[in-house]
């Protein structure tokens, strides 16, 4: 058996968790996720966290374990926290300016890097 698929899921408060037998969804305050399992791996409830587990002891289907437990905990925290992705940018005069809906970079070009920011995607930049 895998071991990132033995490891528990804990569900954090506000999120509520309906299981399927082809699927897990995952309600939060940040949305609603849907979750496909692979087939051959059951997802359940125990004492308020999920484990994933293979319906039978067979190598072909071990492959799927740690890659349905690794979906759904990323939905449980997606719809909890949300996703967030940060990029550090190290070296002198690079920098990253916020105007309006888009993102100015200096990385050392001759010319500014100039990125639009997607709708619901948020941008926060610290210092300089």
């Amino acid at each position: 058996m895998s071991r990132v698929g033995k490891k528990p899921i804990p569900i954090p408060t506000g999120v509520t968790v309906q299981i399927s037998p082809d699927a897990v969804e995952v309600t939060g305050p940040k949305g609603t996720l849907r979750q496909p399992l692979p087939p051959g791996v059951v997802v359940e409830m125990n004492d308020g966290k999920l484990e994933a587990r293979l319906e039978r002891d067979d190598r072909t289907l071990s492959k799927f374990h740690g890659l349905a437990r690794s979906l759904v905990a990323n939905a449980v925290t997606g719809v909890s926290d949300g996703f967030k992705k940060e990029l550090d940018i190290v070296g002198i005069g690079y920098r990253a300016e916020l105007k309006g809906t888009q993102v100015h970079f200096a990385l050392g070009y001759s010319h500014p890097i100039v990125f639009d920011v997607p709708k619901g995607i948020d941008i926060a930049i610290e210092k300089q």
